[in-house]
């Protein structure tokens, strides 16, 4: 029997507003030719008749197939584009790299048969299915090769035996709780909160409260949906900074270099050896940045409690070596103790620090190996590959055959046939 045609891929309209993993998802359009036009909204806030403007002349010129965008921005609360979607008959495509439990509570009622959510934490699946949406999918983040890869050039005063770069979560967590203006016995618990819900394997904070406070629901409920679920992501934003901050602490007898936001001049004490840096870009100094250091420390957001983050990918890519915290995810994606290396707890960081910092040959070893696995299977080609394999799969009544590109086709329209085809 004759192996079944491959479906040519789907004219998608990519929506931006500065978020990094668009133009990521663009470039890797182009090396698979897949006809892709991404259109920068310039702002997350747009007058909506403005917004529906731009939206219809895009897909009247364009002739876009699926609207794909990042963790729902240009997703209005009004409903606005899921009702343009719709009238279009344009899938709308969300990939989630942030909790969407923080995010899409705040959203009007799902337009369940019309969007496909993707979100980057497997054990966020039946969360985003219980608040309505049908076609789910798990798509991890990965890495851009071509960004990150060895021999990218840094600066001297980057050179570290540790580093960690990431956000301190302190200004988070003050701007979210203040959002949130919690009632007297919420905030007075607040800080005990965050520390218990981080030990904890629960990763919804009103489930959680149910099971160990549960004197303190009606204040949670009464604040509505937008300040509760404020509240919430507070109290992970907090979790995750005495997570990060005790993590942290591990790294000091070592020297480290901290890269991040102006908090961790708060949170840190002076100490020998130890240096602050302001925060890194991440597009054109982290590639640079990485390679610099002997080990790159990372610890994940309580946010993600089996997921992994972008420095999981990144690093390895660049060729530089990770040392990063046990997430039960990642064992999907690489092979522990041969490819990354894991401590389980803070306890054990500071061991393996000095275990790692001491062997040179193992972290080029394990470096090369992780890089590998990168390259193999954790790119955003790939990504972009598994994004069409779940959108053909929840979306299979489309053309078959390929549409005839417009006489003058949309700025940047990436059609591979396309005679005016952008830059």
């Amino acid at each position: 029997m004759d192996a079944p045609a491959l479906r040519r891929p789907p004219r998608l309209l990519l929506l931006t507003s500065a978020y990094f993993l668009l133009g990521e998802l663009a470039a890797a359009c182009k090396r698979l030719n897949v006809p892709h036009l991404l259109l920068d909204l310039a702002t997350k806030e747009m007058d909506a008749e403005l917004f529906v403007r731009t939206l219809r002349a895009a897909a009247a010129t364009f002739r876009p197939e699926a609207i794909v965008t990042v963790n729902h921005l240009g997703v209005d609360r009004e409903g606005v584009l899921q009702a343009l979607a719709r009238e279009l008959k344009l899938p709308l495509v969300s990939w989630f790299v942030d909790n969407p439990e923080f995010i899409l509570p705040v959203f009007p009622k799902p337009d369940a048969e019309n969007t496909l959510i993707l979100t980057w934490d497997a054990d966020s699946l039946d969360a985003v299915r219980a608040l309505g949406f049908s076609k789910v999918a798990w798509l991890p983040l990965g890495a851009d090769p071509e960004r990150f890869r060895p021999g990218r050039p840094g600066r001297p005063e980057w050179r570290a035996p540790v580093s960690f770069v990431g956000n301190s979560m302190l200004t988070k967590t003050l701007r979210r709780l203040d959002a949130a203006r919690p009632g007297p016995a919420l905030l007075g618990a607040f800080v005990s909160l965050a520390g218990e819900f981080a030990a904890t394997g629960e990763r919804n904070v009103r489930t959680f409260l149910a099971a160990s406070r549960p004197e303190l629901l009606p204040e949670l409920d009464a604040l509505g949906v937008e300040r509760a679920t404020a509240f919430a992501t507070a109290v992970v934003w907090r979790a995750t900074l005495q997570y990060r901050l005790d993590c942290i602490h591990r790294t000091l007898p070592f020297g480290p270099l901290i890269a991040g936001d102006p908090g961790w001049r708060e949170l840190l004490p002076p100490s020998p050896g130890l240096r602050l840096h302001p925060e890194i870009n991440y597009y054109e100094e982290l590639p640079g940045f990485y390679p610099q250091s002997d080990v790159n420390f990372n610890c994940t957001s309580v946010q993600m409690k089996g997921a992994v983050n972008q420095r999981v990918f990144d690093v390895p890519a660049a060729g530089a070596f990770l040392l990063t915290d046990r997430r039960a995810q990642l064992e999907r994606l690489f092979e522990p103790g041969r490819e990354i290396a894991l401590y389980e707890s803070p306890d054990e960081a500071g061991e393996l620090l000095a275990r790692y910092l001491a062997d040179a040959p193992e972290r080029r070893r394990m470096a090369q190996a992780g890089r590998a696995r990168v390259l193999a299977e954790h790119t955003y080609e790939h990504r972009l590959r598994s994004l069409l394999a779940a959108f053909d799969e929840h979306f299979p009544q489309r053309p078959a055959g390929p549409q005839r590109c417009p006489k003058m086709p949309a700025p940047g329209c990436a059609e591979p046939d396309c005679s005016g085809q952008g830059a």
